[in-house]
């Protein structure tokens, strides 16, 4: 009510971002009333774009603007082992370590009764018709080392038995708690190293 229409709807538009409150709301939006026009308009057509040219991966679930992503695509990877992460931005970080030359599977969440969401809300029926695979000789479980990501690696640990591949988790050089998108290289290079079987 302070500010004029247009201002009070982009300072609204920025508090629903994750993290923004409204005194960093107010303070991108004045930053974006400073910058050029042009600026602005590539700005608004990054957003756009990100929702239109965006899909996920038929194959693994990840975020990709080309069906099969690139990963899935390249013919050098190892088909034999996938690697189950919670999130898009988790196949990045494992990326930069350079280790990882296998395949990836995107959950997209993680398993947690208090918030209601159970296997059926995340992608575990498309891993485990991935599981079905005769190439398939190991699947890492690399969940965050929380509640929800333990949960999660628990459950499929115990859904993929059946299927006689080993079953692996990373090893816990990641502070519990943590995401593995705040881990740098060589903690995720270790702890993928130091990945164990469950029972």
């Amino acid at each position: 009510m302070f500010y004029p229409e247009p201002i009070a709807k982009l300072i609204d538009a920025f508090s629903r971002l994750p993290g923004i409150g409204p005194k960093t709301a107010a303070r991108l939006a004045f930053f974006v009333l400073r910058m050029k026009e042009e600026e602005v308009i590539d700005f608004a057509k990054a957003l756009v774009n990100v929702k239109r040219n965006l899909t996920y991966c038929s194959i693994c679930c990840n975020i990709t603007d080309t069906d099969p992503c690139r990963i899935c695509s390249d013919k050098t990877r190892d088909v034999s082992v996938i690697c189950a992460v919670q999130e898009p931005k988790d196949v990045v970080a494992m990326e930069r370590t350079r280790e990882f030359t296998g395949h990836y599977h995107v959950l997209h969440g993680a398993i947690s009764p208090i918030e209601g969401i159970g296997p059926d809300d995340i992608r575990v029926a498309e891993l485990v018709k991935r599981l079905g695979d005769d190439r398939v000789q190991e699947l890492i479980l690399a969940t965050n080392p929380n509640i929800e990501g333990e949960a999660t690696a628990m459950y499929l640990s115990r859904l993929v038995k059946p299927f006689g591949i080993k079953v692996t988790r990373i090893a816990h050089g990641l502070p519990v708690g943590g995401d593995l998108e705040y881990a740098d290289e060589v903690t995720l290079s270790k702890a993928l190293e130091g990945r164990r079987e469950l029972n």
